[in-house]
């Protein structure tokens, strides 16, 4: 089994391809949606919506079966998008997930603020760079602030002391 590759695809069937990602992650598989994504960016590296599909799948399973997926493998291939506002903003896609799956784990809440707090940065600098009309890192923004305040998430109490210690 280690000497077998994937099949290519041909560059033809991307549309069709990019539509079962799409469908497979609305019907929450998105290992499925990942490995489309792959397939497609074998056969067209360059593929931007591919890319960008293959990342929130990633993002999608950071949930999953209570193991957490690297997020340095994500981070990775947001950095490698060409413009700078949709690495901002999907570096705070990345960290939002983080926070909505330590959500659903028995994790700290106060880690969990921390990576709502990363996220609403990083959606802060995408907001100072977004192209007319695109309202998108806002809507994200407040959809973070609403969970932190729901949740009544705080930062650690520590985490003041830890800060001014670093500092002296």
């Amino acid at each position: 089994m280690r000497d077998l590759q994937p099949n290519r695809i041909s560059t033809s069937s991307i549309p069709a391809a990019l539509e079962k990602a799409r469908q497979y992650r609305l019907l929450k598989e998105p290992e499925q949606a990942e490995s489309i994504c792959l397939d497609i960016l074998v056969a067209d590296p360059a593929h931007h919506e591919a890319k960008i599909l293959l990342i929130l799948s990633l993002t999608d399973q950071f949930a999953r079966s209570g193991q957490m997926l690297d997020p340095k493998r994500v981070l990775r291939l947001v950095d490698r998008l060409p413009d700078e506002y949709e690495r901002l903003y999907y570096r705070g896609v990345v960290s939002e997930r983080r926070a909505r799956a330590m959500l659903l784990e028995s994790m700290s809440r106060s880690f969990t603020w921390e990576y709502f707090r990363e996220a609403m940065e990083w959606y802060t600098k995408a907001q100072a760079c977004r192209p007319d009309g695109n309202d998108d890192a806002t809507l994200r923004w407040n959809a973070c602030l609403r969970t932190v305040q729901r949740e009544r998430l705080e930062a650690r109490a520590d985490r003041d002391e830890t800060h001014r210690d670093m500092e002296s």
